[in-house]
């Protein structure tokens, strides 16, 4: 049972203020989880993540605008050596940057503690996205709540190591 009603969209979610706290936490995640090789932030303990933390990585992807490097925390789920991640953005009604980015410029890197992975990022097609997600869900019960929040809907990413093709 979710700890979060779905059925109850927070009315300020996407609010510029909201907007603004998550990109500040997430640049803080950043900065601790860079700075001790992942072993503090290498998991989420927020919401479903109190009672079964989830791993997180960072994503590295070139800013669309700005041609700059940009790194985010977030969730996965790992197949291998592919990775899988959710442009969910807690249920809001736009996609994340990140995803935005890697749209542009789909060569990513994800870092797992000190080590890094060279990826080619793609969205997940309709028949993988609906073989994920329950995965994904399993990882963090919050992408069923988020998906419930939002009339998007919510990016499912693969990021595959470069050179592998389909």
């Amino acid at each position: 049972m979710p700890l979060i009603d779905p059925n109850k969209k927070p009315k300020q979610l996407d609010s510029p203020i909201v907007s603004k706290i998550i990109k500040l936490g997430s640049r803080a995640h950043t900065a601790v989880y860079k700075a001790t090789g992942g072993r503090f932030g290498e998991t989420w303990r927020i919401g479903a993540g109190l009672r079964k933390p989830a791993p997180v990585c960072l994503l590295t992807t070139i800013g669309r605008k700005s041609g700059q490097p940009r790194s985010v925390p977030l969730i996965y789920l790992r197949k291998g050596d592919t990775f899988v991640v959710v442009a969910s953005q807690g249920g809001s009604a736009k996609h994340p940057a990140w995803y935005l980015n890697l749209r542009e410029n789909p060569e990513v890197t994800i870092q797992l503690g000190k080590k890094t992975f060279d990826l080619v990022a793609r969205t997940a097609s309709d028949a993988e996205r609906e073989e994920l997600w329950p995965e994904l869900v399993k990882v963090y019960e919050d992408y069923d709540t988020y998906a419930a929040w939002t009339d998007r809907k919510i990016p499912v990413v693969i990021c595959e190591p470069r050179g592998a093709g389909r």
